[in-house]
């Protein structure tokens, strides 16, 4: 496993206990990264995910929203909302990251921690965020 996609992995397992327990923290984030093996790269690379996130899910969750016809956020499955939080970051606000690899991934990372309908909802979400005008330029 590449030191990227170890760190979207972890980066999704932490922005999914923030949700479950609101705590945001950095010091809740270093925590939970303590109990987990990665490489210090991978770590890091988790910590500027769940830092973004964090700090513009507002944006973010708008941007989902709008791209998400008939779904409210609220009844999205977590895993699946998480996924498209973190890849929703990548598209906008990751200029270094190419388009097609933020989008692979989170494809990839839904088969992995979602349900059997989760790589094609996340595929359908982000194209439309992606093709929105609001994502990178690539």
């Amino acid at each position: 496993m590449g030191t990227r996609r170890k760190g979207r992995e972890l980066a999704l397992q932490a922005l999914y206990q923030i949700e479950i327990t609101g705590d945001a923290s950095i010091a809740a984030v270093e925590l939970f990264l303590s109990h987990f093996e990665g490489s210090a790269e991978a770590k890091e690379f988790a910590r500027r995910l769940v830092s973004g996130v964090v700090s513009q899910r507002v944006e973010i969750d708008r941007l989902i929203q709008q791209c998400t016809e008939h779904w409210k956020l609220l009844r999205l499955a977590k895993v699946d909302l998480v996924i498209l939080r973190m890849a929703t970051y990548e598209l906008v606000f990751c200029p270094d990251i190419p388009l097609n690899v933020s989008l692979d991934e989170a494809i990839e990372i839904g088969k992995r921690f979602g349900t059997d309908d989760s790589p094609n909802f996340i595929n359908g979400v982000l194209d439309q965020v992606a093709h929105s005008g609001c994502a990178k330029l690539q």
